[in-house]
């Protein structure tokens, strides 16, 4: 019986309670009742499932505890909550009719986005060898993906949603705003399938003396501080 080590899928079990949770908590919402202090705290839940997706990751690689079960058991998690919760948060925010065009059209652009996310997870599975712990590679390239990762997608849905929901932003006509949505979820589930490379962490490399690090560390420090306090929804959307 192989083992499944504790740590690394409580961690993924986090991030799957965090999208679920956001789930629900949305469809308990009735219609035209979403705020801009609902969708925040939605977007916070969310950054804390996608910290919890990248800690899972490396605490499983650190502990030598990678495994089927764990490997599928983030897969599905992400489906769920960065491909399911953000097409129901927006599609709730725009307090569409039911049976209206427009209903017609975000529930295609939503469904679109999530099938999109699933396949990408899928063909993400079929890079990681059949045997864990081989010295083979697990993506092609480590420092770049192949396809928009899905929580960064996930994150592009929500800071946008989030800043079209702005209270600068709010008397934009409807229309628009379900258009841009829609055209936005489109682009981006593409983004997740299509063979593009996107650069990771790991590909960022920045020559720089210890002092001026410390000094950009602090400085930027000041800013996302600024930012998230004062400009919560300007500050994500630039963000993502």
């Amino acid at each position: 019986m192989k083992k499944i080590y504790l740590l690394p899928n409580v961690i993924t079990a986090f991030g799957l309670s965090c999208g679920l949770f956001v789930i629900f908590r949305m469809n308990m919402t009735e219609v035209g009742d979403v705020t801009e202090q609902v969708l925040i705290a939605t977007a916070w839940i969310l950054i804390l499932a996608a910290f919890a997706d990248l800690l899972d990751g490396a605490v499983a690689r650190a502990m030598h505890a990678e495994s089927d079960f764990g490997i599928l058991f983030d897969s599905l998690s992400d489906a769920i909550t960065f491909g399911v919760a953000p097409s129901v948060v927006i599609l709730k925010t725009l307090s569409i009719q039911p049976g209206t065009e427009s209903s017609f059209l975000m529930t295609a652009g939503a469904m679109v986005y999530t099938i999109c996310g699933v396949l990408r997870l899928i063909r993400y599975n079929l890079t990681i060898p059949a045997s864990i712990g081989t010295p083979e590679i697990l993506p092609a390239d480590k420092k770049n993906f192949t396809g928009l990762p899905i929580p960064a997608a996930a994150g592009a849905m929500i800071s946008l949603n989030l800043f079209l929901f702005h209270p600068e932003f709010i008397d934009i006509n409807p229309q628009y705003r379900t258009f841009i949505l829609f055209a936005a979820l489109i682009v981006v589930g593409y983004f997740m399938i299509c063979r593009w490379r996107f650069p990771g962490i790991k590909a960022l490399k920045v020559r720089v003396t210890s002092f001026r690090m410390v000094f950009i560390t602090v400085l930027g420090a000041v800013f996302i501080f600024y930012g998230v306090f004062h400009h919560f929804p300007l500050f994500f959307f630039l963000t993502c």
